[in-house]
């Protein structure tokens, strides 16, 4: 049986509340201090690639793989969770997935062997990220707002840069003062204390407090709860597999991951240790990108509201390749005004990718974008754990990361030539029929 959803009805506003601010302003805060924590989860594996290596006499590439892992759930998650948001609630699914993170995070300070890195912190810890991946900001930006929903996708974007910000340099701090391990636990403690802050303050839908989502006209009922998680979830995956806008926006996607989370986010710190800086000040280095990256981010939203998103995405991922090309040439043991200027530039572009991408999933997939946008995000992390792994075996091999950076340069222009292919016009897919 076809599901039907019940007909909206005009808003009724009540006399005297006109200009309250509204609540989906609210749920997006909510929403951000969460991505944030999150973000703060995914910033530790480039930190303890060293202290993991001395301590017991892993390899760079084991300690990758485990990063691999965890990068590949992230993304391989995030589809599963939207599906799974609509059949038991935001809520439920975001207290349950930061329980995941703290348990993982917790259970590395006991681990002894390699597979119990992969465990805790490839399985566990990625399995609970993914469920606050950015398919979660498109399913709140999705129900809570049918106005400004580039400029709330780049604020909630900027949420992963915010928590790099927040917790990288403490973390680095940490790490080199006390070792790796009172880092995990304040991981753990911090994906706990979220999970009231959640449950308290983060609502599903805006039928639940009574109003219609910002910008609307009508009010719109709660649908009824979506049976069949994994069969919706694969059932679009299949549908729009069979359209070359997913490809396309995978293959961008895929590189996006490669060239931020995979390359940057694992391996700078490690990178510019090995030319002589202090673990502590590249981690600030890269804290400072997550500073630049909320403007970037924010701007780039600003800007899908305003112009045409694949246009957008190929002048990012042009800039983002070049940048990468220059950056073997400014490595060294100190901070020099060409590697600030790197830092600013690269750090804008970070995930401006972002907002236009899900632009893009809105326009051609309807109401199954964010369903849509958790596979291609899938294809972000998947791109942004082979090389997770590769760096760091490459580094192995050739003592370096030079050739890493290069072949991201190249792999971004690439990117750029893929985005501009794809085509703007009639929705590739429709909803899906729930039966």
């Amino acid at each position: 049986m076809t599901q039907t959803r019940p007909a909206a009805v005009p808003v009724q506003a009540p006399p005297g509340r006109r200009h309250r601010v509204h609540r989906a302003w609210f749920v997006a805060a909510v929403t951000f201090v969460t991505i944030t924590g999150a973000a703060a989860f995914r910033s530790l594996p480039g930190l303890l690639l060293d202290p993991l290596h001395q301590e017991f006499g892993w390899s760079r590439g084991t300690i990758g793989a485990a990063v691999s892992v965890n990068l590949a759930l992230y993304g391989l998650t995030a589809p599963f969770a939207a599906a799974l948001m609509d059949r038991f609630g935001i809520r439920r699914v975001v207290a349950a997935a930061l329980t995941v993170i703290a348990i993982g995070s917790g259970l590395t300070v006991w681990m002894t062997a390699a597979w119990q890195l992969l465990l805790c912190w490839g399985l566990l810890v990625g399995l609970g990220t993914g469920s606050m991946a950015l398919a979660f900001a498109a399913t709140v930006t999705n129900r809570w707002f049918t106005e400004r929903r580039g400029l709330v996708s780049g604020i909630l974007t900027a949420a992963s840069a915010s928590g790099q910000l927040v917790f990288l340099p403490l973390l680095s701090w940490i790490v080199e003062r006390h070792d790796w391990r009172p880092a995990a636990v304040t991981v753990a403690l911090a994906a706990f204390a979220v999970v009231p802050f959640v449950w308290l303050l983060l609502r599903d839908h805006p039928a639940d407090v009574g109003v219609a989502p910002y910008g609307a006209r009508e009010f719109v009922p709660r649908p009824a709860p979506v049976p069949g998680a994994a069969r919706r979830t694969l059932g679009v995956l299949s549908s729009s597999v069979r359209t070359g806008t997913f490809w396309l926006l995978a293959g961008t996607f895929a590189i996006c991951g490669a060239s931020t989370n995979g390359l940057v986010q694992t391996h700078f710190v490690p990178a510019e240790h090995d030319h002589g800086m202090p673990v502590t000040t590249a981690a600030s280095l890269l804290a400072v990108i997550g500073v630049f990256d909320v403007v970037g981010t924010i701007a780039s939203g600003w800007f899908t509201d305003r112009f045409e998103p694949r246009r957008l995405l190929a002048v990012y991922y042009a800039l983002r390749g070049l940048s990468l090309l220059f950056l073997p040439m400014l490595l060294g043991p100190a901070v020099h005004p060409p590697m600030l200027f790197f830092i600013v530039f690269y750090g804008l572009d970070w995930v401006a990718t972002v907002p236009p991408t899900l632009a893009l999933c809105r326009e051609q997939f309807g109401e199954d974008s964010a369903i849509v946008f958790g596979w291609v995000l899938a294809a972000h992390q998947i791109g942004a754990a082979l090389v997770a792994y590769l760096g760091g075996a490459a580094r192995d091999v050739f003592g370096s990361y030079d050739v890493v950076w290069y072949a991201s340069g190249t792999l971004c222009a690439a990117a750029a030539l893929m985005a501009l292919v794809i085509r703007r016009g009639t929705p590739a897919v429709h909803a899906l029929a729930v039966s």
